[in-house]
C-alpha cells in the first residue's frame, strides 16, 4: 500500500459528519444545508437536449484530448472572456478538456512535481483540500499561505522567502477563492509570472468560479488576462483550470478544462493516455453547446446578486459578514469558536455550515480559518433566506 495515504488529511465533511454525528438538530425545523458548495440552479435545458441528442456516442471511444470542435470552442470562450489575442490560444496545444477540476487538479500535480524531498507545493491556506492531497500523493510538500483579513483575504505573497519560491514547484492560485470569495488582483498575478519565470515554478489557477461575480462591466481577469498584457503568447509556466459545474450549473457532467503553457499541457496529456480519462463524446458535445452561451451564465449570476443581497440584508447587522469578490460563498466572522459555532446553529437551528478551521492548517500555532465559518448560498433564494434568518434568530438567544 502507498505509504503517503497514510498522511493524507480527513476531508472537511467527514471531519463535519463527525462533529454533529452526535447532535439532535431542532425536529421541528427542516434541515437547510449550506455546507456543500453543490450549485442547485437548474442546468440548461438545451445542455440536457444536447447530451439527450447525442446519447448515441455512447457506442464511441473517446479520445484523451478531445474532439477538435470542443477545443476550438473553449479556446473561442477564453479569449472572449480574458481579452486574449485572437489565435493565441492553440486549440491543439494549449486546450485540453477534463472531467472537471478536481480530477484535473489532482492529475495534473502528478505530472509537473517532481518526487523531490525538497520541492513544495504552495498553495493559499484556507484552501481546497484536492491541492494538499495532490501535493503528498506526488511526494512533494504541502507549504501554505495565510488568507487574512488583514492582507484582503489573499496570501501576503511580499512575505514569502526566496527560499520558499526556490523550492516551490507548482503555485496554486484560487480566485475568486474558495471559501473567501477574494480575486487575485491582475497586477499581482503579474508580478507572480515573474517569480515563476525567476525560480522556475508552474502557476497553476484554480479558476472554476470565475464566473460568478456581481458587477456586469468588470468581470474578474483571470491568469490568462495577465500573460495577454504581458505579451506572454505562449503562456509559459501558467496553466488555467476552468469548469462547467459552476459557470453553468452543470456538477453532474463533469466537464471542464485546462489551458496554457504548451509544453506543460503536452506532458500533462501523456500522463492523462495512461491516467485513462477521457470524457464522453456525448458530454464534450453537450459542453461545446454550454461555452458558446452566456446568457445563461448572466441569468444565473442574476439569482446569486438576489441571493447575496437578501442574505447580507439579513445577517450584516448581527455578524461579522461581507459580499464577497466573487464565488457563491460568505465567509463569516463568529463570536466563539467556529466549531462550537457550527455544531450549536445545527442542534438549535438545523442549518448546516462548515467550520472555518476544517478548511485551513494551523502553521505556527495559526489557523487563519478559525472564528470563521464558510456558508454556500446554493439553495433556492427563500432557503437561504430562512436559513438567514435562523442564524440571527441563533444569534440573538445568544
Amino acid at each position: 500500500m502507498n505509504d503517503a495515504l497514510t498522511h493524507l488529511q480527513p476531508y472537511p465533511f467527514e471531519k463535519l459528519r463527525a462533529l454533529l454525528g452526535a447532535v439532535t438538530p431542532n425536529p421541528e425545523l427542516r434541515p437547510i444545508a449550506l455546507s456543500i458548495g453543490e450549485p442547485k440552479h437548474p442546468s440548461p435545458a438545451f445542455v440536457k437536449q444536447a447530451l439527450a441528442e447525442n446519447l448515441d456516442q455512447m457506442a464511441v471511444y473517446p479520445t484523451t484530448q478531445g474532439i477538435a470542435a470542443l477545443r476550438e470552442a473553449i479556446a473561442q470562450w477564453g479569449e472572449r472572456r480574458f481579452n486574449v489575442p485572437a489565435g493565441w490560444l492553440d486549440p491543439a496545444r494549449h486546450v485540453l478538456p477534463v472531467n472537471g477540476t478536481r480530477e484535473a487538479l489532482f492529475a495534473f500535480t502528478q505530472t509537473v512535481a517532481q518526487r523531490n524531498v525538497d520541492g513544495l507545493i504552495v498553495s493559499p491556506n484556507p484552501f481546497y483540500q484536492i491541492y494538499e492531497g495532490a501535493a503528498i500523493l506526488a511526494g512533494a510538500t504541502p507549504h501554505y499561505l495565510p488568507c487574512l483579513d488583514s492582507n484582503g483575504f489573499n496570501p501576503d505573497f511580499e512575505a514569502v522567502s526566496a527560499q520558499v519560491w526556490q523550492r516551490c514547484q507548482i503555485l496554486f492560485l484560487c480566485s475568486p477563492g474558495n471559501p473567501t470569495g477574494a480575486l487575485v488582483p491582475l497586477e499581482t498575478l503579474k508580478k507572480l509570472i515573474a517569480l515563476a519565470d525567476e525560480h522556475d515554478f508552474v502557476i497553476a489557477a484554480d479558476e472554476c468560479y470565475s464566473e460568478l461575480y456581481f458587477d456586469e462591466q468588470a468581470p474578474p481577469p483571470g491568469l490568462l488576462s495577465a500573460c495577454a498584457e504581458l505579451g506572454r503568447s505562449d503562456f509559459k509556466r501558467c496553466v488555467v483550470f476552468h469548469s462547467l459545474s459552476k459557470r453553468s450549473n452543470l456538477p453532474g457532467l463533469r466537464s471542464g478544462f485546462v489551458a496554457g503553457d504548451a509544453d506543460i499541457i503536452k506532458a500533462f496529456l501523456l500522463y492523462r493516455t495512461y491516467h485513462g480519462c477521457a470524457m464522453p463524446v456525448q458530454t464534450q458535445l453537450a459542453s461545446i453547446a454550454a461555452w458558446r452561451d452566456e446568457a445563461h451564465v448572466r441569468e444565473n449570476r442574476d439569482l446569486y446578486r438576489e441571493k447575496f443581497d437578501a442574505v447580507l440584508a439579513i445577517l450584516s447587522p448581527v455578524l461579522d459578514v461581507k459580499k464577497p469578490d466573487g464565488s457563491f460563498y460568505l465567509w463569516a466572522k463568529v463570536p466563539m469558536d467556529d466549531a462550537q459555532f457550527s455544531r450549536q446553529l445545527f442542534e438549535q437551528a438545523h442549518v448546516t455550515v462548515v467550520p472555518g478551521s476544517y478548511l485551513s492548517r494551523e502553521v505556527d500555532g495559526v489557523n487563519p480559518g478559525a472564528g470563521r465559518v464558510r456558508m454556500a448560498l446554493v439553495a433556492p433564494l427563500a432557503e437561504c433566506v430562512e436559513a438567514a434568518e435562523r442564524i440571527r434568530g441563533f444569534l440573538a438567544s445568544r
